[in-house]
């Protein structure tokens, strides 16, 4: 019988559990043609845990997870919480050498990985803390993951942890430098949903299409984890392909979806956008960046809606929250500074709260921030301030409703001329543009100004454009020192695995070009 934590608890652990306690029949999990029930998913999970405790996996010993999109990445999730352990989801994108870097970083005890991963780390050179490697499929020298489920029965005594223990290590994508570990913590993650049932309308018949990537805390925890949590159901794809995400929409009758805004964009551009059968919707979520107006029109003519949210790895994810009815009065806005659980402050340079309608870094306080950086305290210290304010990096502005409008990344804001631009402000206008597909704004050196406003684009289909057109059709919206002063093409904008444009790249391809 499946033993479930008693009621004080809020483990990440009991979440399945005791979903399947409630309906054991409901469906959990499709992915391909196959679906799991909870109780056959709550199974799965308690044999998991029970092979890896057998392996020699303790309470806080951290198991690393390297793979696309699976079912088994959740399953090993759920599973190292019941074996009382902390969980650490690896970006399949990197190099072997940032991998090892992470998994050195975590002092990862078991990893978990697809088998054409698993290669990328047995091929690399540096020694790795692993005591033990689990392949999701057949792999020499590995352990299978299959077979250690069938061979192991359910854990008779899953951990409980306390809500203040670490749940999951989540390495910040990170678009510079070294990505950090944000320790989750479990009643960070159980936090983090409440507030957002508070605020976004999750139903138990709810059908979530998950397509974004889930070691990424979009991809896990906006639609994913409170739709299992509420006892929906997810559809989960192994990695986003726009025409495949329209066609599986109509098909599995989904209802809700996550989504960065590049996903949404990139569906919007395929023919099927116009005829795919997308009336089982009730919302859209999009987070991840500022979503530029002119798709959140595209969008309306099909009559979808989004509710718009915005968040970080280290706030798990939820920061700010836009539902439908607020998205169409607020068009731009990330959602309002205060939530039922946690509140949003900005300020300046000086930590002190900025006024109405003045440009200052978002902070963020309350129970779903992280605890701090994994055997990183200097981070820690200059992230979280001593009031426990997270302070994200970003800048907001604050509307006199108390809605706040994230402009930009505090890094990416161009000084040109002595004036502040925010390029999503820039890049908001100039994406309604036909020319344009994608479209970065950037800040590069200028012996005049500074800094210049540079237009780095791709292209659409067929189409063509000058910087002085560009000019021209954003000269009655932006005030002239926001206008482009620099226009480069690249055939696509690098972006990293959460969909975030990698600025820093186009900075260092595009620095040493001569402006013209």
């Amino acid at each position: 019988m499946t033993r479930v934590s008693t009621p004080e608890t809020m483990d990440l652990g009991s979440w399945i559990a005791r979903r399947a306690a409630i309906g054991p029949h409901r469906p959990a999990i499709t992915f391909g043609d196959h679906t799991l029930t909870f109780g056959d998913f709550s199974d799965r999970i308690d044999r998991l845990a029970a092979a890896l405790v057998d392996g020699g996996v303790g309470a806080g010993d951290r198991v690393a997870y390297l793979g696309l999109n699976n079912p088994m990445f959740l399953t090993a999730m759920f599973a190292a919480a019941r074996a009382g352990a902390t969980f650490v989801p690896l970006n399949f994108r990197l190099t072997g050498t940032e991998l090892a870097y992470i998994i050195n970083d975590s002092g990862a005890h078991t990893l978990i990985a697809d088998p054409d991963l698993a290669a990328v780390v047995d091929a690399g050179d540096e020694p790795l803390p692993l005591q033990r490697r689990i392949a999701v499929g057949a792999r020499d020298g590995w352990a299978s993951v299959e077979e250690l489920i069938a061979g192991s029965e359910p854990i008779s005594a899953p951990a409980q942890p306390d809500s203040d223990a670490v749940a999951v290590i989540m390495y910040t994508s990170g678009t510079t430098g070294r990505p950090k570990g944000a320790m989750l913590t479990h009643g960070n993650l159980f936090w983090n949903n409440v507030n957002a049932l508070f605020c976004l309308d999750v139903d138990s018949s709810d059908i979530s299409y998950c397509a974004a990537p889930l070691f990424h805390i979009g991809g896990l925890n906006v639609t994913t984890l409170i739709t299992l949590q509420k006892g929906g159901h997810i559809v989960l794809a192994q990695s986003f392909d726009p025409v495949v995400a329209l066609a599986d929409i109509e098909k599995h009758r989904v209802t809700t979806m996550f989504g960065v805004p590049a996903m949404y964009l990139f569906m919007s551009q395929v023919p099927q956008f116009e005829t795919a059968d997308l009336s089982s919707l009730r919302y859209l979520v999009c987070g991840g960046a500022p979503v530029p107006e002119p798709l959140m029109r595209r969008y309306a003519e099909r009559g979808l809606a989004f509710a718009q949210g915005y968040g970080l790895t280290e706030t798990a994810p939820l920061a700010l929250v836009m539902s439908v009815d607020e998205s169409a009065a607020k068009i731009g806005a990330a959602g309002n500074k205060v939530l039922p659980l946690s509140d949003v402050r900005l300020v300046d340079a000086t930590n002190s709260p900025v006024p109405v309608g003045q440009p200052g870094e978002i902070c963020v306080r309350g129970p779903q921030v992280m605890v701090g950086y994994w055997n990183n305290p200097g981070a820690t210290a200059a992230a979280i301030d001593d009031g426990g304010w997270f302070h994200t990096g970003d800048v907001g502005r604050e509307d006199e409703d108390g809605y706040i409008y994230v402009v930009d990344r505090v890094k990416d804001m161009v000084i040109t001329g002595g004036e502040n631009v925010y390029p999503a402000e820039v890049e908001s206008v100039l994406y309604s543009h036909p020319a344009i597909a994608e479209i970065a704004i950037l800040g590069l050196p200028d012996a005049k100004w500074g800094e210049a406003v540079t237009a780095v684009i791709a292209t659409a289909p067929g189409h063509e454009v000058s910087l002085e057109e560009l000019r021209e059709f954003a000269a009655d919206q932006l005030a002239r020192y926001k206008l482009p002063l620099r226009l480069e093409f690249v055939d696509a904008l690098p972006r990293n695995p959460s969909g975030k444009v990698l600025k820093y790249q186009l900075r260092e391809q595009f620095t040493s070009v001569t402006a013209v």
